[in-house]
Order: C-alpha cells, then sequence, then structure tokens
C-alpha cells in the first residue's frame, strides 16, 4: 500500500501543478490590473482575484477549504494575521482567505521567476533574510502596510515544520511588529496541509480537506514582545491538537 500510496502521490502532484499552471495563466492578466490601482483598493482587487483562483484550483486538486473565524475580523482594522507553516501549500492557501487587503512577508528568491514573480511581488513584502539591511528595510515596509490599513500576514516559525511537534518555536518578528505599530495579532491555525502534502515526501499531493480557524485577536497592550508571543503559541497549539 506504501508503495501505491506514494506512485498515486506524485502523479496527483503532477496533476496539480499542471493545473496551477493553467489557471495562473487564465487569471494572471486581471491580477495585474492591480497595480494600476493604488492601495489598499489595488490589493483588495488582488487578494479577491487570488481568492477567485484558489476557489478554482483547489476543488481541481481534490483539496477543499472550509473557513471558520472570519468574524474575528473587526471592520476598518488592520491586524498581523499569523499562520503555522506546514506545508507548502499553506502559501496559496493562507492569505487569500483573510477577509481584506493584505500582503505576506516573503522570500525574494521566488520574485525573479518569469510572469509569476510579478504575481508574487504584489501579494508580498519581500525580505532577503540572509541581509541584515533588507530585514530592516522589510520591517519598515511592513509597518507601512498596516498603516495603510491593510493586514500584515506572517508565519512565525519562519520556515516549514519539519519536526513531530505540532509546532515549532516561534521566531520574534511577528510580536516586535505588534508591539512597535499597536496593532493586535490575530492567529490563523491551518489544518490539513501536512496530511496532504507531507513536508519529508518531495513533489507529492493527495487529496484532502483543508480547514483555516481564525481566532480572536490578541491585543498588544500591556504586553511585551515574548507574552505576546508565549499568548499566541499557547492559544495556536491548543488549536492546533484539539480533538474533532
Amino acid at each position: 500500500m506504501g508503495l501505491i500510496k506514494n506512485i498515486v502521490g506524485r502523479i496527483w502532484a503532477l496533476w496539480a501543478l499542471i493545473w496551477f499552471i493553467l489557471t495562473f495563466l487564465l487569471i494572471f492578466p486581471f491580477s495585474m490590473i492591480a497595480y494600476l490601482i493604488p492601495d489598499p483598493a489595488g490589493q483588495r482587487y488582488f487578494i479577491i482575484v487570488s481568492r477567485v483562483w484558489m476557489l478554482i484550483w483547489l476543488p481541481l486538486v481534490g483539496c477543499l477549504v472550509r473557513v471558520k473565524g472570519w468574524q474575528h475580523f473587526k471592520k476598518n482594522t488592520a491586524y498581523i494575521v499569523i499562520f503555522n507553516h506546514n506545508a507548502l501549500l499553506d502559501v496559496p492557501l493562507s492569505a487569500p482567505f483573510v477577509p481584506g487587503p493584505n500582503k505576506t512577508i516573503a522570500k525574494d528568491s521566488f520574485a525573479r521567476v518569469p510572469l509569476f514573480g510579478w504575481f508574487y511581488s504584489k501579494g508580498s513584502v519581500l525580505v532577503n533574510r540572509r541581509s541584515e539591511q533588507s530585514r530592516k528595510k522589510s520591517f519598515l515596509e511592513m509597518k507601512n502596510v498596516l498603516q495603510q490599513g491593510m493586514h500584515m500576514c506572517i508565519y512565525p516559525e519562519g520556515t516549514r515544520n519539519r519536526t513531530s511537534e505540532p509546532l515549532k518555536p516561534f521566531y520574534d518578528g511577528a510580536f516586535k511588529l505588534a508591539a512597535d505599530s499597536g496593532h493586535a495579532i490575530l492567529p490563523c491555525v491551518i489544518h490539513g496541509t501536512r496530511e496532504a502534502m507531507p513536508v519529508h515526501k518531495t513533489f507529492f499531493l493527495l487529496p484532502h480537506i483543508l480547514r483555516m480557524e481564525f481566532m480572536e485577536p490578541i491585543s498588544p497592550a500591556g504586553q511585551t514582545i515574548d507574552s505576546l508571543k508565549e499568548t499566541a503559541y499557547i492559544r495556536m497549539r491548543e488549536m492546533y491538537t484539539k480533538k474533532r
């Protein structure tokens, strides 16, 4: 059964990649219109196009998404939205289903990919993690995103979780941004991507129900960076491990 599952998973990954490219080419011209619209309206439009793309692609690859907790987003309020990170599948899943305009902190390397790089750059605050100057610049850009009334999406684990633990330890960045800007942290737990795309398997995908659960915001008022980080970690770990 293991051998059959591995073969099926790689065939399905190829199917998913083909449809990812085809559907991307379909929505790409529409997404580029966002560059002509001033933010935050342009970014709101971009996120709508991205969500439409995912609502086409995800069912085609058998990964239906269920979203809970949108009521925690208060109107006209920008949040620092943090996600757990188990698989590459988290990336196209997360930001499109955040209600309202948003950007994601992201590695600058993908911005050099032809065509896709333009799409990727529009949705991101780019950073070269090996460059201290780039990290400082991206931090200021993230504060500017929040000041414009847009949400800022961050994976506080930094990279995909390759451990057996529910969550890796969090880095300080998202919580320092909250403390400096005064904007609340809004955690979101993603379920199902680890099963659909196991991190230790190369080029592998299986159909699976994906769930996103947005949680109540955590105000930075009266908290330190460490206490904010601890509160968010505990809440997300409890949500991730909760029996259903």
